[in-house]
């Protein structure tokens, strides 16, 4: 284990870079909002706040179109072909063109939805300006950027404007008058990291806007639509979680399930930060030396579940006094659901590795995304049945069986096709 924790030090500098660029950019996302957070709930009130986040909760759904299925395959794309200038040209003018057509498809219905639906149009200038967040994400390739294992960029952009949007809070938002102007922060700040990502692709990476073929936008599609319904599955039935469990129960207990999973998110970051650089990494190890990928593969394999699988113990064991640390006293129903679900990033973990990180880079798009659907309609059923009985526990327990299954899948697809089975001696 120390012996490859070493070689990797030597032969993946550009891998610990980016590794190092993605966990300071998870800090400042903890950060930031940890900030701006007792701050904003005082001065907006519950029902304001709860409209903000409500809104932005609507808008995600077109962050899911928009994004499409681009963050994984266009960074396959990006990654594979990063020495071919005109390529790289082709691919990103493309991948823009596509983004921002389904963006203004995607505004036409939000529109429609707001100014026809009574719960939106009462607040409809809060919604529409949430609205820019989606075209701020629609601007920043962050799919580019990961594909050329140039992630630091990334980290300075949004740490920057982060920066400079917790400020713009503290100096403009006063009172719950100042709802609006929130949103337009919000939005605007998005934009921002948007623009300047462009200018840095212009300028330093000497990327070109060229009209693309209709053969290249088509291919574009073909690529990244698996991965767009994986990427919609897995985001509708994350986030029905919690919109089920508020059929049946109140908001306090949807309160206690949702704050234990904020624990269990910032558990997982540091694993998804390692996940996002070692994908491309994984795409171009591929193309040059499948051996070696699963040489790579393997190692990460023991190394990464060996410190999660400690993490998850230790949680388990001190889960009181965390919730009570980081939620207080309130939240002691919080307890046992974060008994549950803590191990979730270690489950997530596992899946990321067989699914995203090997079948995908192997080509296999389809059957990881029948995987996640199979997944996805298995927790609608568990949710239905076990919530009204169990609530917040039932809620639980339906998304750790669901990413159970989905990582049973997927690990039992790459053994039966044997994909890191080779020769023992040229891999060990």
């Amino acid at each position: 284990m120390l012996s490859f924790v070493k070689e990797f030090k030597h032969k993946n500098k550009v891998l610990i870079q980016n590794f190092s660029s993605l966990t300071i950019l998870q800090f400042s996302n903890y950060l930031f909002p940890l900030i701006t957070f007792p701050y904003l709930v005082r001065v907006l009130g519950p029902e304001k706040f709860g409209l903000v986040n409500f809104a932005a909760a609507f808008v995600m759904y077109f962050n899911v179109l928009t994004d499409y299925g681009f963050n994984l395959s266009a960074t396959q794309e990006i990654s594979i072909n990063r020495d071919n200038k005109e390529k790289i040209n082709e691919i990103f003018s493309s991948v823009l063109v596509i983004k921002l057509s389904l963006f203004f498809i995607g505004a036409l219905i939000f529109i429609m939805l707001v100014l026809s639906i009574d719960k939106f149009s009462s607040d409809s200038l809060v919604y529409i300006f949430s609205f820019l967040m989606v075209f701020g994400t629609v601007l920043f390739p962050v799919w580019f950027f990961q594909g050329m294992e140039e992630m630091k960029y990334i980290t300075f952009i949004n740490v920057g404007v982060k920066t400079l949007w917790v400020i713009a809070v503290f100096v403009f938002i006063k009172s719950q008058e100042d709802v609006l102007l929130l949103v337009i922060l919000n939005g605007t700040s998005f934009i921002l990291i948007g623009l300047v990502s462009l200018v840095i692709l212009i300028i330093y990476f000497d990327v070109k806007f060229i009209i693309p073929h209709f053969k290249e936008i088509k291919k574009q599609l073909t690529e990244g639509w698996y991965i767009f319904v994986s990427t919609a599955s897995i985001t509708l039935y994350t986030t029905s979680n919690i919109f089920i469990l508020g059929l049946f129960a109140n908001n306090t207990i949807v309160g206690y399930f949702a704050a234990a999973d904020k624990i269990r998110v910032a558990m997982q970051g540091l694993f998804q930060n390692a996940s996002q650089a070692i994908f491309p990494h994984l795409s171009k190890l591929f193309q040059e030396s499948k051996l070696s990928a699963i040489r790579f593969i393997k190692n990460y394999l023991k190394l990464s579940v060996s410190i999660a699988i400690i993490i998850t113990i230790i949680m388990f064991i001190l889960a009181k006094p965390v919730v009570l640390i980081v939620l207080g006293s309130n939240y002691l129903s919080s307890v046992n659901v974060f008994r549950i679900i803590v191990f979730l990033p270690l489950i997530i973990l596992l899946s990321n590795i067989y699914g995203i990180q090997i079948m995908l880079n192997v080509g296999y798009k389809k059957e990881f995304f029948r995987i996640i659907l199979f997944a996805g309609i298995v927790n609608l059923i568990l949710s239905f049945i076990l919530v009204p009985m169990y609530f917040e526990i039932g809620t639980a327990i339906a998304v750790v069986v669901t990413e159970l299954i989905v990582t049973a899948g997927m690990y039992n697809f790459v053994r039966k096709k044997k994909i890191l089975k080779v020769d023992r001696k040229s891999v060990v």
